[in-house]
């Protein structure tokens, strides 16, 4: 235990000083208006989003935006009317969309449709039909772009924590994301950690063009690192938090967080055992041995096991912070990870049992990650 108990101390010590300081829950996109206005293209691909679509395209119709702006959704072959739902506008184009080629994951062949359609746009606004966006948004990303001359920006939109389950275990989701790619070095050109958020990501015609287009990345199921890896090849990105955009798909329970985890967890790891392995016995490391150490222990252990505990515990508190909630909930990180350490495996599970990636009824087979 000692040994376990030491190792653990020696990975905190690294993450809470070298790790980009992952934990500080950092940078927020600033409000501002660009010197320049050039075209925007805000492209939505929806399937079987009716009864949130219309809060989310009205959102985008009501953007403060001094420059040419409209919106394309795509409706990826909804049955629930999704496209009917919506009213119409002279800045709203509603695409059927076409069936999926084979080879092609279902949400990017819809996002290639809209990005077609917004061929005269030097932005394309790639956003999903759950997120909503303040008056300023679209402003403030652009000139966020401008301002430093980036080819991709995304940022982590503010998600629902309403409910109980949301409470205990989104502020985690956010908090993982941070630690498996700090945005300090998503931010820095000179490191190739690349990532984005799929609810928002402002992305340059120029870059789109010299990646060769969404086809690029087309069977790509964690399709918003994906992209931001291929853009980041020859340009700058930047990533952060947002407060002028936000999530309004609700996770009422655990069960609906288990099914989002277990979605694309095992795609995450490239669907390989051995990523799996290492990944278990990471967590298990790094959020697991503190509190048993602590409890089970020598002496020593205890003491070294308590330090890591606390230093865990500290670092989720900026994550807390941002999403207003009480800092009684850093001790219980552990019992947190664990859940998603669960999943994840629960991820593999499905993948092995030929149940694979499944959303809004439709499934994908493994190789497609």
């Amino acid at each position: 235990m000692i040994f376990v108990a030491i190792l653990a101390f020696v990975v905190w010590l690294y993450l809470l000083m070298g790790h980009g300081r992952f934990w500080q829950a950092g940078p927020t996109l600033p409000a501002g208006f660009p010197e320049a206005a050039p075209a925007v293209v805000a492209v939505v691909p929806a399937r079987n989003e009716a009864a949130l679509i219309p809060r989310t395209v009205s959102s985008l119709l009501a953007q403060d935006y001094p420059g040419p702006f409209r919106v394309v959704l795509v409706d990826d072959n909804s049955t629930d009317g999704t496209a009917n739902a919506l009213n119409a506008s002279s800045r709203l184009t509603v695409l059927r969309g076409s069936p999926r080629p084979a080879g092609w994951a279902g949400k990017l062949w819809a996002v290639a449709q809209g990005v077609v359609e917004a061929d005269e746009a030097e932005f394309v606004l790639l956003t999903d039909a759950d997120i909503e966006h303040g008056p300023a948004h679209v402003a403030a990303l652009v000139a966020q772009a401008e301002r430093h001359d980036l080819d991709l920006v995304s940022e982590m939109v503010t998600l629902s924590c309403q409910s109980w389950a949301e409470r205990a275990l989104i502020p985690a989701f956010v908090f993982f994301f941070q630690l498996l790619y700090p945005f300090a070095w998503v931010n820095d050109p000179l490191r190739s950690t690349a990532a984005a958020a799929g609810g928002t990501v402002l992305v340059r015609r120029r870059a789109l063009t010299r990646i060769g287009g969404i086809q690029a990345i087309r069977t790509a199921l964690i399709d918003d690192v994906a992209l931001a890896a291929a853009v980041k090849t020859g340009g700058p990105i930047w990533l952060g938090h947002s407060g002028l955009a936000r999530s309004i798909r609700p996770y009422p329970s655990t069960g609906d967080i288990w099914r989002m985890i277990t979605r694309s967890a095992y795609v995450q790891l490239r669907e390989s055992p051995l990523l799996l392995l290492l990944c278990t016995i990471a967590m298990i490391l790094i959020w697991l041995i503190p509190p048993l150490a602590l409890v089970h222990g020598p002496s020593a252990a205890r003491i070294l096991g308590a330090l890591a505990w606390a230093g865990m515990a500290w670092s989720y508190l900026p994550t807390l912070h941002r999403f207003g909630l009480s800092p009684l909930w850093a001790p219980f990180l552990p019992l947190i990870a664990l859940f998603y350490m669960v999943a994840t495996i629960a991820s593999a599970l499905n993948h092995y049992t030929g149940r694979g990636v499944a959303w809004k009824g439709r499934a994908y087979r493994a190789g497609a990650a």
